[in-house]
């Protein structure tokens, strides 16, 4: 799990669990998984500016695997303080089998529900 996880609250919302993230003024890194549909194609990236980085996705202003399948809907974050840490992480994520993967996502958001709006609220 993150090393910054102070920064990152859940919150239970009717029978669904959403995450809030809270900017603090250090240097933040992300691993993200976005999902083409509930049980569609992932992708897991890294960023250090989640909110402009899933808006890029979504746009469709990243060319390349999310813009050619859809890929667009955040249904899994964590946050680092540590770039290493970070780039670390998503390497482990990347060679986790689709089963782990659905566990993770499911463990927090059972419905993939798309966290994007939730962040990029001011």
């Amino acid at each position: 799990m993150p090393a910054t996880v102070s920064h990152v609250i859940m919150r239970q919302t009717g029978a669904s669990k959403h995450r809030r993230v809270i900017m603090s003024m250090e240097r933040c890194y992300w691993i993200y998984i976005l999902a083409s549909a509930i049980g569609g194609t992932l992708y897991i990236g890294a960023t250090n500016n989640l909110v402009r980085r899933v808006y890029e996705h979504k746009m469709g202003l990243a060319d390349g695997f999310t813009k050619k399948y859809h890929v667009h809907r955040l249904v899994y974050f964590e946050q680092y303080s540590d770039v290493a840490a970070a780039n670390l992480r998503e390497k482990r994520l990347k060679r986790w089998n689709r089963a782990w993967k659905v566990r993770l996502i499911e463990e927090l958001n059972p419905n993939w529900d798309d966290l994007y709006p939730q962040i990029a609220q001011p």
